[in-house]
């Protein structure tokens, strides 16, 4: 072995990442800059899950409770009238609510403490957050009692039996379609155009908005095939559990099939080479994975984050298969209509921009 023949090799590896400064900005920033915003997700002090108080209790302990909750760190919690509190457990906007009924205080001195948590369900950790914050309430304001802790748990959405796939199944539906089609297009389309495929059928009397659509039309098939092989795999294979229409899941993953399609078109204009697409995963899917809501709820981000998070695609994907999935959402709910509109915005915005690269690199 000649070490001089190796150095050599070595040498020249090192000078080529030297000169392609976006390889040594993805090997030596992009990790800093997600751990960056990880660090400020969970760290950053976002909102606590919002928890409605309804004390309908006369005696003392009722009150007791209710003070002890209202001062919770855990959560943010705010006293309000029963329809109220539902409401807002049905908009989404309270992770859960106790109820104090009026018997409380007797029944707790007949050594029976049962208050009634309701919880709207779609996601385990807001829920887990409000159980928590109720029964460290309890057991402050009932220290030394000895009384016995029996609250009740009952559930808008979801249930006691549902497990972590359940809950993350139709989040995760989105994120694997978003991101295997968004792979596969950008590198297929790159491959494209260094081939000079584009060039070769310009020469042809194809018409350019012919080879647009065709493009689109070619990739968002398959796109639309995998999106249906991972849906029907997902329910029918894994068992995940699904309380609304299979059309309905099927139209929200297409329409973010049909966006990814068309934004690894655009993005593969920016890349020369195969490495170089690879390179715009911590670009575009790893904020997406963090802020979309699929691992931590979107209201319990720092608020410079949420702003970020209400503009991201797969965040409202997320929302709408939740809807779907979770609530058993149909085309009435204006949550539902929101996040479809925005889906089909998102793929018609991204279309338009694809087409534009499409024409203006092969003229």
């Amino acid at each position: 072995m000649n070490g001089r023949r190796v150095l050599a090799i070595t040498r020249r590896l090192l000078q080529q990442f030297r000169r392609d400064r976006r390889t040594l900005a993805l090997l030596f920033v992009a990790p800093l800059v997600i751990l960056a915003l990880l660090g400020y997700l969970l760290r950053g002090g976002g909102s606590s899950p919002a928890v409605g108080v309804v004390n309908e209790d006369s005696g003392p302990v009722g009150g007791a409770v209710a003070t002890q909750l209202l001062k919770s760190s855990k959560v943010s919690a705010s006293q309000m009238d029963r329809p109220t509190a539902d409401d807002g457990l049905r908009a989404g906007t309270l992770a859960g609510y106790v109820l104090f009924p009026a018997d409380f205080s007797l029944r707790a001195r007949q050594g029976v403490i049962a208050p009634e948590i309701h919880l709207e369900g779609t996601q385990p950790g807001p829920a887990a957050a409000v159980v928590g914050a109720v029964t460290g309430a309890l057991q402050g304001a009932l220290a030394s009692s000895g009384t016995r802790v029996a609250p009740k748990v009952f559930y808008l959405h979801g249930g006691p039996n549902l497990d972590s796939l359940d809950y993350l199944g139709a989040a995760l539906i989105g994120l694997i379609v978003f991101f295997l089609v968004f792979i596969v297009t950008s590198v297929s389309f790159l491959r494209e155009r260094t081939q000079g495929t584009l060039e070769r059928l310009m020469a042809t009397p194809l018409r350019r908005g012919e080879i647009v659509i065709g493009y689109m039309l070619g990739f968002g098939l398959v796109a639309l095939v995998q999106s249906v092989l991972v849906l029907l795999f997902t329910l029918y294979v894994l068992h995940i559990h699904n309380q609304g229409g299979v059309g309905l899941i099927f139209v929200l993953v297409a329409l973010l099939a049909v966006g990814a399609v068309n934004l690894g078109i655009f993005l593969s204009v920016f890349a020369r080479t195969e490495f170089q697409a690879v390179q715009f995963i911590p670009l575009v899917i790893a904020p997406q994975v963090l802020l979309s809501g699929i691992f931590f709820p979107v209201t319990s981000e720092p608020v410079p984050l949420q702003y970020l998070s209400n503009v991201l695609p797969l965040t409202y994907a997320v929302y709408g298969l939740r809807e779907v999935m979770l609530k058993g959402s149909d085309l009435s709910t204006t949550a539902l209509q929101v996040d479809l509109l925005v889906g089909l915005a998102f793929a018609a915005l991204v279309i338009a921009l694809a087409a534009a690269t499409l024409r203006r690199r092969v003229a």
